[in-house]
């Protein structure tokens, strides 16, 4: 009986703990996110305009341009429905033990490891299903709206508590059955496309047989010394995702790999024979490549003269967004208008979803709302990542983004180079990590270099 009443205290802290971290990082108390109809938005390298659907009709002072705002028109509904299709991954709670600790939550340390799974899942997408796909449900789901916002969350966390006292089962909301979902689609590639959707979310559940899960990324990130409960950097996250893809065995995930720049070069010859080596296809097709880069944008904080640049790989379709932030909190950058970032943030605590059960919902796997964010606030540290579908596309984005970084450099060292060859060309030999040692000794070397630009969260 004793340990009962222990068991229920726990509970009844893990929903007071996930309330707090609700509040502390302001979701429930969020405000609307204001566009400008005056500027482009730019979303992974697609452009939208946003306009008066009267020129005559004055905008209301008070609703500053929002993009609920039904005076705003233009490309409104497509921007929204193309950012919520993007995959959002947050904290979690009450999800299996991770091994090795007594956690069940990530709630204060794990958003870097987010962000990561964020822009991953961002480069799934653009392989299996392509930059033009969308969400048919992303308008449905509910909007954002602040008072709708704060009384719903307010009102599940009182549902929550109540259930946790009474002893009953959490109150589920209702979510779309796969079966429901895929009846209302007329043709056999729109099936197949959600059914990719769903496989991908199912990829990043939160469980230890989930290939990209948070459970599998802390298996790998152990061999770099880190463990459950530590603070990631975003260049400790883009080689451990590395090495997650590297060892996923799905037979639909051996057609992809990742590379990581090396001391923010990308060496063509490298990324090219991770594309053609098909010794574990078991094909001859080029292999497509996420690219990683690590950069800083700046000393202890970050250069406004990079904005250019950052503005400039966001415009590009290969982008799949940066693992960034601000100094105490990683967000995913996703887009930008103005001077401002657009971005999806980890900092809310929902609670586990079994993804191995057929008719998982999806809604929490969707962010209904975007945030902006000052350029200037950014934390210097960070990641860039870039999809490649085959050999010839990564010579095409290598070109574009050569551009990208000449035009913004203003005589300066560029922020990374792409250089032909590989690296052993230039005395940077790698050995090669066996099954047993997932991380070469260069590569802890890089984890304890890059162990001081990490994110601290408080």
């Amino acid at each position: 009986m004793e340990a009962s009443g222990t068991d229920e205290v726990d509970k009844l802290k893990t929903k007071f703990m996930s309330a707090w971290n609700n509040m502390k990082y302001s979701w429930v108390l969020k405000t609307k996110t204001y566009f400008s109809r005056n500027s482009p938005v730019l979303l992974l390298g697609k452009c939208y305009h946003f306009k008066y659907e009267d020129e005559n009709k004055m905008l209301p002072a008070r609703s500053g341009c929002t993009i609920e705002d039904h005076v705003i028109a233009g490309n409104v509904e497509e921007f929204r429905k193309d950012f919520i299709s993007r995959i959002w991954l947050t904290y979690r709670e009450e999800f299996p033990q991770i091994e090795a600790s007594a956690l069940t939550t990530d709630c204060g340390w794990g958003c870097t490891l987010r962000t990561g799974q964020m822009l991953l899942a961002q480069g799934l997408i653009l392989h299996f299903l392509g930059r033009a796909w969308t969400w048919p449900d992303a308008l449905h789901i509910e909007n954002s709206d602040s008072d709708s916002w704060t009384s719903n969350t307010v009102k599940k966390f009182t549902a929550s508590f109540e259930a946790s006292l009474s002893g009953e089962r959490e109150l589920r909301t209702t979510a779309l059955s796969l079966k429901e979902t895929i009846g209302k689609y007329s043709d056999d590639h729109a099936v197949q496309n959600e059914i990719y959707h769903r496989k991908i979310i199912s990829w990043f559940g939160d469980s230890p047989v989930a290939v990209f899960g948070l459970h599998r990324l802390i298996e790998f990130g152990k061999k770099s010394g880190k463990k459950a409960g530590d603070w990631y950097g975003p260049a400790v996250v883009a080689h451990i995702l590395r090495k997650a893809v590297e060892e996923a065995r799905h037979p639909d995930l051996q057609g992809i790999t990742i590379y990581v720049a090396q001391d923010c070069t990308v060496y063509n010859s490298d990324v090219i024979d991770k594309q053609t080596n098909s010794s574990t296809s078991g094909d001859a097709r080029d292999k497509a490549v996420i690219i990683l880069v690590p950069v800083r944008l700046g000393g202890e904080r970050t250069n406004t003269d990079y904005l250019e640049f950052v503005k400039g790989v966001l415009s590009l379709e290969y982008c799949v967004g940066i693992i960034g932030g601000k100094p105490k909190q990683s967000y995913y950058f996703a887009g930008f208008q103005d001077d401002s970032l657009i971005y999806m943030d980890p900092h809310y605590c929902q609670s586990f979803v079994d993804v191995s059960i057929k008719d998982f919902p999806l809604e929490t796997f969707h962010c209904p709302s975007p945030k902006k964010m000052s350029f200037r606030k950014m934390d210097p540290s960070c990641t860039i990542g870039f999809y490649c579908r085959n050999v010839q596309d990564f010579e095409r984005a290598s070109e574009e983004i050569t551009k990208i970084l000449k035009i913004s450099s203003k005589e300066k060292y560029p922020l990374f180079t792409f250089v032909n060859g590989h690296s052993r060309d230039f005395d940077f030999t790698s050995t090669a990590a066996s099954e047993e040692d997932l991380f070469s000794e260069d590569e802890k070397t890089t984890f304890k270099r890059f162990s001081t630009e990490e994110f601290v969260l408080l």
